[in-house]
């Protein structure tokens, strides 16, 4: 299929999930509604894990239907058409090649969750992971591989022998400065590759500009389909839901061009840093405490759990106790107002129409801890201040993990960034507290300090004590 109404510049874009489809397309959506259609979005997958999703892309043109429900329950239906082109999965991504090396693409995008970065502690590239060991072996013999690093090496590198110009490289995950670790991580890999040519080009040809995004878009539940052909008598094998909020801010460094995003909302700002802080401290974090406690509890959906006086008090006071005085001093103050937007953050996730699952909140704990909830207890230890709040989602997530440990979660746990054998030993251990607490990929230089242990073994009885009570 061509591409419908071909456009001037083209983001290509990696990874069509949900989150895309509900974000940043949406955005161009409405560039394009404002008159400038001088961009569009090409998409494609790196694995072969969503043919039926993206075969019912193709056969609509790329096109779909986007449902979003306010907190106050209205819906409202949006046709998306920003996707111009999917291109079909292939495991030597000839088209993705072909598209990345297109002077006409601009912009290459991409969201492949956290954990599908491969970064340790120190942000270096774990090539302990089978898939990142054997995309290296497959860049040094040429050969495009499957993880976000192997993709982008081989693009890059027809792009660099088809002379087709600089690049942008935009990471759209909830990773802190995400294009900074992503861009150290990539040139990692092409150096490891033995590619020093493409390196030097890549360094002088392309830039990573960090950035923000935010907007709670659950999986599509099995009725959507039939509920948008209700609503708007369009039948769309290719649905998406998602909240009324949405939010993207990314800094200004671009170096061949960008849509004119400021015109539909987005922020374009010197630096994302505050405002990927409260998003990653506070939302983020606050949505995996409310997935943990949740499944503990028998809970199924993340509003459950949030309109639970006991569960939405664990995540309150993780944010007002630890994480403001972080993130808001004298000296250094937010420009995000952090107590509205707590409280704007608890009210989305209480928005009983997402019906977001613990299941999906509750997903890659071991990349999640160290990344989302380690940095405020490094923060206030090295002050000298407690942990008594924030400890409590470590030890939901031991609470949680030994249930997965024991084959008792009524779910399947995924987490990419789990060792299946540590997390195993940690849940054997005759202290697992201790145990969990010792673990460096977790915790990094603030693993098996006394003060961590001795809050986390509070927080575990607090989290029993409230097992035993239900949730009450």
């Amino acid at each position: 299929m061509a591409d419908s109404t071909p456009s001037d510049f083209v983001v290509l874009h990696l990874g069509l999930g949900s989150f895309h489809r509900a974000h940043q397309a949406v955005y161009l959506q409405a560039l394009i509604d404002a008159g400038d259609t001088r961009w569009s979005l090409v998409g494609a997958n790196l694995r072969p894990d969503m043919a039926d999703v993206e075969g019912a892309l193709r056969a609509q043109g790329g096109h779909y239907t986007l449902e979003t429900v306010s907190p106050a329950g209205e819906y409202r239906y949006q046709r998306i058409e920003s996707i111009r082109k999917v291109l079909p999965y292939d495991a030597n991504l000839k088209e993705v090649i072909a598209r990345g090396t297109d002077p006409r693409t601009r912009v290459i995008s991409f969201t492949v969750t956290e954990a599908g970065y491969y970064l340790d502690s120190k942000d270096r590239l774990d090539f302990g992971a089978a898939d990142l060991a054997n995309d290296l072996e497959r860049a040094r013999n040429g050969q495009p591989g499957t993880t976000i690093y192997g993709a982008v090496c081989a693009i890059l590198g027809a792009r660099r022998a088809a002379n087709a110009g600089p690049v942008t490289l935009l990471n759209c995950d909830n990773l802190r400065h995400n294009g900074d670790r992503f861009r150290k991580g990539l040139l990692e890999f092409i150096e490891r590759a033995g590619q020093p040519e493409l390196l030097d080009w890549v360094r002088k040809q392309t830039s990573s500009p960090n950035a923000m995004v935010d907007r709670i878009t659950p999986r599509p539940p099995p009725e959507l389909r039939q509920r948008v052909f209700q609503a708007t008598g369009w039948d769309d094998a290719a649905p998406v839901t998602g909240e009324s909020f949405i939010q993207w801010v990314i800094e200004d460094d671009f170096v061949n061009g960008r849509p004119d995003w400021w015109r539909v909302g987005v922020q374009l700002v010197d630096s994302v840093s505050p405002y990927e802080e409260a998003k990653i401290r506070i939302l983020n974090a606050s949505h995996s405490c409310i997935a943990w406690a949740g499944t503990l509890v028998g809970l199924h959906y993340i509003h459950e759990g949030t309109h639970m006086p006991a569960i939405r008090r664990m995540a309150f006071d993780y944010v007002t106790d630890d994480v403001i005085p972080c993130l808001h001093s004298p000296g250094r103050p937010s420009p995000v107002d952090l107590p509205v937007y707590r409280d704007v953050v608890l009210e989305r996730f209480g928005n009983p129409a997402i019906r977001d699952t613990n299941q999906r909140v509750a997903m890659d704990g071991f990349s999640k801890i160290p990344g989302f909830i380690a940095p405020t207890v490094h923060e206030r230890l090295a002050r000298g201040e407690s942990i008594e709040s924030v400890a409590m989602l470590p030890a939901l997530f031991l609470a949680f993990l030994q249930r997965w440990h024991k084959g008792a979660l009524p779910y399947v746990y995924q987490d990419q960034g789990m060792d299946e054998a540590a997390a195993h030993a940690i849940c054997d251990a005759s202290d697992p507290v201790a145990s969990m607490s010792a673990d460096g990929t977790l915790w990094g230089d603030t693993a098996a300090d006394r003060r961590l242990v001795e809050a986390m073994r509070k927080a575990d009885a607090r989290v029993q004590a409230f097992i035993q009570r239900g949730g009450k």
